[in-house]
């Protein structure tokens, strides 16, 4: 923001970060607990290991979680006077 970026783009940069990590998580995460429904079959019973509805309502709670975890520190950050920021620094 002290070389002129306005501070929705600022709030959107950290915002579109952290959903891309978030997104790399989630796909490694469904992709792990794909590759283990053999063993986890045997922890649970009467519940299909292969549930799409479980996998989705999981991820999409996930994303929820993490879009509010970024997105209200972004916005608290882009708040901030620039100036008063490099001045605290020194």
């Amino acid at each position: 923001m002290a070389l002129g970026a306005q501070r929705r783009d600022v709030s959107l940069l950290f915002v579109r970060h952290g959903l891309w990590l978030t997104g790399i998580g989630v796909a490694l995460g469904v992709g792990a607990a794909l590759a283990l429904t053999r063993l986890m079959s045997s922890l649970f019973f009467g519940v299909s290991t292969m549930d799409p509805i479980t996998y989705a309502a999981v991820a999409a709670s996930l994303g929820a979680v993490a879009l509010l975890a970024i997105y209200l520190p972004a916005r608290r950050a882009s708040r901030i006077d620039p100036i008063s920021a490099l001045r605290a620094d020194t």
